[in-house]
């Protein structure tokens, strides 16, 4: 169905929905959860948006569900990012959108995160070491498993493992240093 919906039949683009849908809104709901509470983005339209930009890619040869995830992740991240930032930028620098990490993928234990922030580390993690930084996104944004992480990036899930503990300790640094 994804290679069909990759040569753009309609048929398949409506097929697709229902079968992803509870997985996007899930995902959107569980960071939506954490957001402050006069947040303007709703759960319905992030899986709207993400969905629209998933589908509209016609350069992209969908290879399986974990693929499609990961690039639902990308979508996600960037359109809460994006959100975070027009939302600064209409307050002038007001609060930063912020967001708790669950548990299972916490970069900083305990405490709120900044988006934003998140976002730009993220970024200079990956001009270091880019499939670390890959990781974290198939994990955070995507919530993807070590084993789906691992047949994406292409490599083991010990691997993954690894990389995604190194991540998450080079993250936790770079969020708790001061902006200068």
């Amino acid at each position: 169905m994804l290679k069909e919906v990759s040569r753009g039949k309609d048929s398949a683009i409506d097929r697709l929905m229902p079968l992803v849908y509870d997985e996007l809104r899930a995902l959107a709901e569980s960071y939506l959860a954490h957001e402050r509470p006069d947040h303007t983005l709703q759960a319905t339209a992030l899986v709207h948006d993400a969905y629209v930009r998933l589908v509209k890619q016609e350069e992209v040869e969908w290879q399986n569900r974990a693929h499609f995830f990961a690039v639902a992740a990308q979508a996600i991240r960037r359109i809460l990012v994006d959100h975070a930032r027009g939302h600064q930028r209409i307050k002038r620098g007001g609060s930063r959108q912020r967001v708790r990490l669950e548990e299972d993928v916490a970069l900083v234990s305990e405490r709120d995160l900044d988006l934003v922030a998140l976002d730009e580390a993220l970024n200079r993690l990956a001009a270091l070491n880019e499939r670390q930084a890959r990781i974290v996104e198939l994990r955070f944004f995507g919530g993807l498993t070590l084993k789906e992480v691992a047949e994406i990036v292409g490599v083991s899930a010990r691997t993954v493992d690894g990389d995604w503990s190194m991540a998450r300790a080079w993250l936790r640094r770079a969020l708790e240093e001061p902006v200068s």
